[in-house]
C-alpha cells in the first residue's frame, strides 16, 4: 500500500484556482495535481500539460470498426454465404456503408471509453482516494505533494495557497491499494 502526503488548497472559484496554477507556474512551484468537478477551460495549458493523444486512438479505434465491418460483410456476402437479393451483386459496396458506418461508431467510442479508464487509472474495482468529498460538488483543489519538503517550504505553500484566494487549507495524507 502506498501513502502519500498531500498539502492542499480548496477554492471556490475556477477563476480564482486558474490564477493561482498560473502564479504557481511562474513561482516553479510543483503542482501535484488540480481536481476540479468539472472541466475548466485554460487549465490545460496553464498546467503546462501536452496534448491528450486520446483522439489518435480513437481514429484507430474506428479503424478497426470499418475494417471489421467491410471486411466481416465482404466475406458473409461472397464466401460464405453468396445469395443475390434483389438482382443485386455479391459485392454491393453502397449496402455495406450504413452497417460499416454503426462498427465505427461502436468500437471508436467503446475504444476510446477503456483508453481513457485504464490511461487514468479508474473503472471497476478501482478505489481512488479523494482528498475532500467537497471536490466532486463544488470545490476546486490544487494540491502539493509534500514528500522531501522542509517545514519552511511546506509553510511558504501555506501562504502560497492562502494569498491566491484558498479558502482553506489542508494536509492529508492518502493510501492507495
Amino acid at each position: 500500500m502506498k501513502k502519500k502526503d498531500v498539502l492542499f488548497g480548496l477554492y471556490d472559484d475556477e477563476e480564482i484556482l486558474l490564477k493561482a496554477v498560473k502564479e504557481a507556474r511562474a513561482q516553479h512551484l510543483d503542482i501535484m495535481d488540480v481536481f476540479t468537478p468539472f472541466p475548466v477551460h485554460g487549465m490545460e495549458q496553464a498546467l503546462g500539460l501536452a496534448e491528450s493523444r486520446l483522439h489518435i486512438a480513437g481514429f484507430v479505434y474506428g479503424l478497426l470498426g470499418t475494417l471489421t465491418a467491410f471486411l466481416g460483410m465482404t466475406w458473409i456476402f461472397t464466401k460464405d454465404y453468396p445469395i443475390i437479393f434483389g438482382g443485386k451483386p455479391f459485392w454491393a459496396v453502397p449496402s455495406f456503408i450504413p452497417i460499416t458506418f454503426e462498427l465505427t461508431v461502436l468500437f471508436a467510442s467503446i475504444g476510446m471509453t477503456v483508453s481513457f479508464y485504464i490511461v487514468n487509472g479508474q473503472g471497476f474495482g478501482v478505489d481512488n482516494p479523494t482528498l475532500d468529498d467537497r471536490i466532486t460538488d463544488d470545490k476546486f483543489c490544487l494540491a502539493f505533494d509534500k514528500a522531501g519538503k522542509s517545514e519552511e517550504e511546506l509553510n511558504r505553500l501555506r501562504d502560497f495557497l492562502k494569498r491566491t484566494g484558498a479558502s482553506e487549507v489542508h494536509e492529508k495524507t492518502i493510501e492507495k491499494k
